[in-house]
């Protein structure tokens, strides 16, 4: 059950990680969405706060790529 759950929780994370329509917006987005799966997944493990910060940072750098890509900068 936990597996399921967290392949559910990145996979909908993967998918709304560029939400928004500018560049800060999209990285914001991505970072609190992060957030929210790495301190789900992290407290499987009793590391919510890490899995947080490590989430935050993963959706953040994910949210400034999408922007980047949609924006016909990178390939």
């Amino acid at each position: 059950m936990k597996t399921m759950t967290t392949a559910l929780v990145l996979l909908t994370s993967l998918a709304l990680t560029g939400c928004g329509t500018t560049t800060g917006s999209r990285a914001g987005s991505g970072a609190a969405m992060g957030a929210a799966g790495g301190a789900l997944i992290g407290s499987l493990s009793a590391q919510a706060g890490a899995g947080a910060l490590i989430g935050a940072g993963a959706g953040a750098v994910g949210g400034y790529l999408v922007d980047q890509h949609k924006k016909g900068y990178i390939d």
